[in-house]
C-alpha cells in the first residue's frame, strides 16, 4: 500500500487519459484539470480547558458549470490542499456521469475528531461553517457529510448559517438528521450503489450476487453497510476489515453481527466465528468482488499485482493509485470506478436537496427505486461509452461520459467577459 501518490495528479491523470478520447483543445482540458476557487483558513477555538487551538481547513470549488457545487466536508488528519482539490474534481466528475444538475466541491479540517469532546467539536464545526458562510447556500454550494461527520456535524452548520443569515434554508446542507430536513434513504444510500453496480456487474457477465464472494476493506459507512446489503441479496460476506486489522469467515460472516461487535470494541477484529487478519489479506483475498471502502491509495501497482478478486466496486474514494488501474486493466480486472460505484450518496443527497428546496418529503421507497434508476442508467451510459470508443477501462469511459457533459455545459454557457 502506499499513501504517497498526489491525489491531485491521480486526478489530472485520470482526466488526461479520457481526453484522449475527445477532441478537446489543449484550454479547454486545463479548464476541466483546474478548481475554479479554493478557500483555505485557519480556525481558532477555545478548548475546554480554556486554551486555544488553532487548526487548518478548506473548501474547494471544481467545477459549476452544471449547478450548484456539491461535496463532503471530512474531519481528518490528512485534509490537505491536494486532497480537497483532487476530491472536488471528483466529484465534478461523479454528478456529470450521475447526470445530476450539480457541480463539484470538497472540503474538511484537518484534525483527528477523536482527540476533542463533542463541545470542541461543534466550536469547530460552527467557525467553520462561519468561513463557509460567503460561499456556500442553496443555490451557491451544498456540502455534506464525508470522512468522520455525519448529522450532527451538518445540523449544526446548517443551524449557524440560518442564524447569521436570518433566514430558513435546509437545502444549505444535505446529509442532515430526518427532523432538520433530511431524507430517508440517505445513509444507505452510499452502500446502496455499492450493492447495485455489484449486481449490474455480475449481471453483465450472466452471474447473480447469490453466487458471489465478497470481501470488504474498510468497514465505515459506506463499507459496513455496503457488506450487509450485499449479504441480504444473498453474495457470501468473507472477509471484513477496519484500521486495526480484519475479521475473515472463508463460509461466509454476519456482517450485522461484526458491525455489533466493532461497536463494542472498535474493531472488526476478534468477531465471533472469525478468525484474525490484516488489510492485506483481505484486499488479497481470492473472492468474486472486493469492495475497497477505505482511504485513497489503498492499493498501488505492487499490491495490484497481488489481488485475486475478479472484481472490483470502489466504495471509497481513489482507492486505486494510476499505476494500480493500469496493472489491473492489463491483467482484465473489471473496474466499477468510485465515480459511479459510490454515487449514491450523492444522488440521494441531490433528492434531499430537491426535497428542501419543493418542501416535499419522499418515501424512502420513492428514495431507492430513483437512485436505482439513475445508477442502472449512469452504467449503462459508460458501457455503451467504453464499446463506442474502445477504451479499457470503465473508469476512462466514465471520465469521457462526464468531460463531454461538463464541456457541453460550459461551451453552451459561454464566456462572460
Amino acid at each position: 500500500m502506499s499513501g504517497d501518490s498526489d491525489p491531485y495528479e491521480s486526478f489530472r491523470s485520470q482526466v488526461e487519459t479520457a481526453a484522449e478520447h475527445l477532441d478537446v483543445s489543449d484550454g479547454e482540458l486545463e479548464r476541466l484539470s483546474r478548481p475554479e476557487r479554493r478557500l483555505e483558513t485557519n480556525l481558532t477555538v477555545e478548548l475546554d480547558d480554556g486554551s486555544l487551538e488553532t487548526v487548518s481547513a478548506f473548501r474547494c470549488q471544481f467545477d459549476g458549470s452544471r449547478g450548484p457545487y456539491k461535496g463532503g466536508l471530512r474531519y481528518h488528519p490528512a485534509v490537505n490542499r491536494a486532497e480537497v482539490t483532487a476530491l472536488a474534481g471528483w466529484m465534478s466528475i461523479k454528478t456529470a456521469v450521475v447526470d445530476i444538475p450539480l457541480g463539484g466541491g470538497k472540503g474538511g479540517i484537518a484534525i483527528d475528531p477523536a482527540d476533542y469532546s463533542e463541545d470542541e467539536l461543534e466550536r469547530l464545526t460552527r467557525a467553520f461553517a462561519t468561513e463557509l458562510r460567503p460561499m456556500v447556500g442553496p443555490d451557491r454550494d451544498v456540502p455534506a457529510p464525508d470522512v468522520n461527520t455525519g448529522q450532527r456535524e451538518m445540523n449544526w452548520i446548517k443551524d449557524t448559517y440560518e442564524t447569521l443569515e436570518r433566514t430558513t434554508a435546509p437545502g444549505v446542507v444535505t446529509g442532515k438528521s430526518l427532523a432538520s430536513g433530511g431524507s430517508l434513504g440517505r445513509v444507505e444510500a452510499t452502500g446502496r450503489s455499492v450493492l447495485i453496480t455489484a449486481r449490474e456487474l455480475l449481471a453483465r457477465e450472466g452471474r447473480s450476487l447469490e453466487d458471489a464472494t465478497v470481501a470488504v476493506q474498510g468497514y465505515g459507512n459506506a463499507g459496513w453497510i455496503g457488506a450487509r446489503l450485499l449479504d441480504e441479496a444473498g453474495a457470501t460476506i468473507v472477509g471484513v476489515s477496519d484500521s486495526s486489522g480484519a475479521a475473515i469467515a472463508e463460509d461466509g460472516l454476519d456482517p450485522v453481527a461484526v458491525k455489533e461487535h466493532k461497536s463494542e470494541t472498535g474493531s472488526v477484529v476478534g468477531a465471533a466465528g472469525t478468525t484474525e487478519g490484516t488489510n492485506e489479506d483481505v484486499l488479497t483475498m481470492d473472492v468474486d468482488v472486493l469492495v475497497p471502502a477505505a482511504l485513497g491509495n489503498a492499493v498501488d501497482a505492487d499490491l495490484a499485482a497481488d489481488l485475486e478478486a475478479d472484481a472490483i466496486i470502489e466504495a471509497a474514494n481513489g482507492p486505486l493509485t494510476p499505476d494500480a488501474d493500469d496493472v489491473l486493466a492489463d491483467r482484465d480486472v473489471e473496474v466499477v470506478p468510485d465515480v459511479l460505484a459510490n454515487a449514491g450518496g450523492v444522488v440521494v443527497s441531490y433528492f434531499e436537496w430537491v426535497q428542501n428546496r419543493t418542501r416535499n418529503p419522499w418515501s424512502e421507497q420513492r428514495v431507492n427505486e430513483e437512485l436505482d434508476d439513475v445508477i442502472v442508467a449512469a452504467y449503462d451510459d459508460i458501457c455503451e461509452t467504453r464499446e463506442r470508443i474502445g477504451a479499457d477501462r470503465n473508469r476512462t469511459a466514465a471520465y469521457v461520459v462526464a468531460l463531454e457533459r461538463l464541456r457541453t455545459a460550459a461551451d453552451q454557457a459561454g464566456q462572460f467577459a
